[in-house]
Parts: C-alpha cells; structure tokens; sequence
C-alpha cells in the first residue's frame, strides 16, 4: 500500500507539473516540448496527457498543439470567487498607488515555498514591474517575501532558502531579513529576485494573528530611494492595517 499511495502521489505531481508548463508565454505546448521542459519519460508524458484530456484539463486545438482544457474553466471560477478581494480592500489598494504617486500595489499569499499573487492594482507610471494575478514567485527573496516568512521558525526559512540560486547558504541572509521584518512591521528589498527592481511591503494578519498575506508596493529601483521608501512606510502599513481589519484573506484560507 504505501508503494502504491508513493507511485499515485508522483503521478499527480507529473500531471501538475506538465500543467504548469502553460503559461502567458506558452499557451500552447507540442508533446516534445513537454518532455522535453518536464524531462519525463515519452510514454509517461503521452499518458499523463491522455488522462487530462479525459478529464478536460488538456484540449488538442486543430493545429495539433495543446493547449489548457475547458475543465479547468470551472476551477478557475471557482478560485476567482474564493480569493476575490471585496470592494473595500480594492479601494484600499488604489489609494495606496495614488499615495505612492502610481507604483503597482499587489496583495500576496504563501504557498509552501513560493507566493502566489492574489490581487493587484496596476500602476499609472510609464515604467513599471508588472506581476498578474495568478503568478508564482520564488519566496527566498524580495520584500513581500521577508513579511510572509517574518513569525516563521527558523527551519522553514531554512527550507525556502534551499530553493534559492545559492542554496542553503543563503539561510543566515534571509533569517536576518525575515528577523528584521518582524521586528519593524514592514522589508523593503533591492534587485533580490530581479535586478532593477524593488519593494516594499507590510504584513496583512488573519485573526489568528498570523501573517496571512503581504502588501506589496512595487517598481523600478531608480525611484526606490532611500527617502522615499520612508515616505511611503507610514501609508504602506496603514493600508495594511485596514486590510487586516477586513478579515477577507482569512475567510478566503
């Protein structure tokens, strides 16, 4: 039996692995460009891809190419209505880029070693970082990142920092920066994830008093200065507080 749940627990990993490898850039995918990007075996690839499509969650276009089935629409629906924010936490968003003077302002949550974004306000300024809702991000780094793993134990940064370029030695760095956050309320970071770019962030609590979320404000490190990033901490963390109050995060989880 335990043999058996091992094989089923891999096969579903396969199976959402190979949907992961649809995206905004690639929303159609060949066979081989499947087992090529995942690795896997041909023939595990052909019946992982068969099973999908049974279940809808691939569809063959009339190009040949595949791309992500019907069957995922109801999913999709499903977690738009449970994550969507209410009109007030939107609100609170739009004012918080308008105080910034138009960055983009975006809401994530964590999911084991990556966030997730979950809301967005998009900035006005011309040049501008743009995460959509629905992207994944690495959790070893950027100031969202430190606030999500701020009343961690030291073994879980440990974790997320062995899925970094540098591995475990990136440990002490990040505990120091998750440490630094939990003590401030608020981590602002320079070109961790992506050169060029920075943010600053606050914890949105659930009412547990845990960190359920992290605001986020985010651009180009140019306008990142050491002076306007203390401008903006008292704005970014009263807007944190109001979502907080709104409870909607935690009623989402």
């Amino acid at each position: 039996m335990p043999e058996t749940d091992s094989a089923g627990v891999r096969s579903v990993r396969r199976a959402l692995e190979l949907l992961g490898m649809f995206d905004s850039e690639h929303p159609a995918r060949t066979v081989r460009e499947l087992i090529d990007a995942t690795g896997l075996a041909k023939s595990t690839v052909v019946r992982l891809v068969h099973t999908l499509q049974q279940e809808g969650l691939l569809w063959t276009r009339p190009d040949g190419l595949l791309a992500p089935g019907p069957g995922l629409l109801r999913w999709a629906h499903l977690a738009r209505e449970a994550w969507k924010p209410p009109e007030e936490a939107l609100t609170c968003l739009k004012e918080l880029s308008d105080s910034s003077g138009g960055e983009t302002v975006n809401i994530y949550v964590r999911t084991h070693t990556t966030r997730i974004c979950i809301a967005q306000h998009e900035g006005t300024q011309n040049l501008r970082h743009v995460v959509r809702v629905g992207d994944t991000l690495p959790l070893w780094g950027g100031a969202a990142s430190h606030v999500l793993l701020s009343r961690s134990e030291r073994e879980d940064v440990v974790a997320v920092a062995e899925t970094s370029p540098r591995g475990a030695e990136h440990a002490d760095d990040l505990w120091k920066r998750s440490r630094a956050a939990a003590e401030s309320g608020w981590s602002v970071s320079h070109g961790e994830r992506e050169a060029g770019v920075s943010g600053i962030a606050a914890p949105i609590f659930a009412r547990t008093g845990e960190v359920a979320a992290a605001v986020a404000l985010g651009g180009p490190t140019t306008r990142f200065t050491d002076a306007q990033v203390r401008d903006w901490i008292p704005v970014l963390t009263g807007a944190a507080a109001r979502l907080t109050s709104l409870d909607f995060i935690g009623a989402a989880q």
